[in-house]
């Protein structure tokens, strides 16, 4: 499972200059947050037993300075999110 929080950089020098930064935006606390989120879903992930090879997970932070986790699945990586959605779901629904 990759859980880059800059994996759009990857292989190539960041340069500050090629981003917009807004001076008094805070991105350093969404991102770290986003990150977090990451290594918590991660986890969860894993522990279900979704495979990690079709799983890229990355944190980074929107123009506001909001944390935000993407999250990319390969086909048969989303159809074991897929499953395990509708057990919990299921579950849920029995529980209430």
């Amino acid at each position: 499972m990759d859980r880059s929080g800059d994996a759009e950089f990857e292989g190539a020098q960041f340069d500050p200059d090629a981003v917009l930064w807004v001076r008094g935006v805070d991105y350093v606390t969404g991102w770290r947050e986003a990150t977090q989120a990451v290594g918590e879903l991660g986890d969860a992930l894993t522990a279900a037993g979704v495979g990690e090879a079709g799983v890229k997970l990355r944190a980074s932070a929107t123009t506001d300075g909001s944390g935000v986790v993407r999250l990319e699945l390969s086909p048969a990586a989303a159809r074991e999110v897929a499953k395990l959605a509708r057990v919990a779901a299921a579950r849920w629904r029995k529980a209430g």
